[in-house]
């Protein structure tokens, strides 16, 4: 008898030890894996730039390719990218 209370005790407190433990995050980011430096911008038709986000900590800037050739993750912190960002603001001021 003595046995059974003692294992209900324990049961009791683990059960509250693992409610009381935080909950690992999952990370939703679009970009899984390495990002392109750089793409052909005549291959360009669209460009999409997601900001860090409670579900990925990550700024993601992904492009749409012509013809159906899919998307890309583009590494933000690359030259390349950088000064894609810059032009196409750019031309989005002077339009």
């Amino acid at each position: 008898m003595k046995s059974a209370a003692v294992f209900v005790a324990f049961a009791c407190l683990l059960i509250l030890h693992v409610e009381g433990q935080a909950s690992v995050s999952i990370r939703r980011c679009l970009c899984q894996g390495p990002a392109a430096n750089a793409v052909r911008l005549q291959r360009v038709e669209k460009i999409e730039v997601f900001p860090v986000s409670a579900s990925c900590e990550n700024v993601e800037i992904i492009v749409t390719l012509k013809n159906g050739a899919g998307k890309k993750c583009l590494n933000p912190k690359s030259e390349f990218t950088q000064k894609y960002i810059n032009a196409a603001l750019e031309k989005m001021k002077a339009a």
